[in-house]
């Protein structure tokens, strides 16, 4: 994968498709809209430039066998299919081996990094739940995305408001009913 980022290009990109909608990107209102939806695609796609599992590598030995979970984690995404936002909350949980955690702003992290590139939600939420799977060496993880695609609000079927959610449960927390449970209800804010 080519990781650069040419700014020139998007924002040639972005000149000819204003000409291609029929509006002229020299009137006032519009002459610096190529440069600044350069600079901001840059920043959309900047997950594209980086590992988002790196940010898991460092771990912490403090003993707990207890589930660790952060919720409503805030991200922005863009949609593959129509390059239109979306965004939601991302709910990370995972029950440690070893006693072996990573740092709470790390899970945080990883979901921004998966988040900013185009994607799909499913996706999304099966490559957080992999990396830290993968990267804590964890006895299971649980992964909840809600949100909301501007695919689905401003074209289309135009329905504001609609929330999609998936999840990912890996290891205990799909293999044993009780546990994922657990999980679920301290992701809906219920203690179990």
């Amino acid at each position: 994968m080519d990781n650069r980022y040419d700014a020139e290009a998007v924002a040639t990109a972005i000149h000819e498709l204003l000409v291609a909608i029929g509006e002229d990107p020299t009137r006032e209102g519009l002459q610096e809209t190529p440069s600044r939806m350069a600079r901001a695609w840059q920043e959309i796609v900047s997950g594209l430039r980086e590992d988002p599992t790196a940010h898991l590598e460092r771990v912490f030995d403090i003993g707990t066998d207890e589930i660790v979970l952060v919720r409503d984690i805030s991200f922005y995404s863009v949609c593959e299919h129509h390059l239109l936002p979306f965004f939601g909350k991302a709910h990370v949980a995972y029950l440690p081996q070893g006693g072996k955690v990573t740092g709470l702003s790390k899970l945080a992290r990883c979901v921004e990094g998966f988040a900013r590139r185009p994607q799909v939600q499913e996706r999304l939420t099966a490559q957080i739940a992999d990396a830290v799977a993968e990267k804590l060496q964890a006895h299971g993880v649980a992964v909840i995305i809600e949100a909301e695609h501007l695919c689905m609000t401003m074209r289309g079927i135009q329905k504001p408001g609609a929330t999609t959610v998936t999840s990912a449960l890996r290891g205990i927390f799909r293999q044993d009913q009780a546990s994922r449970a657990e999980v679920l209800a301290l992701i809906q804010g219920h203690s179990a």
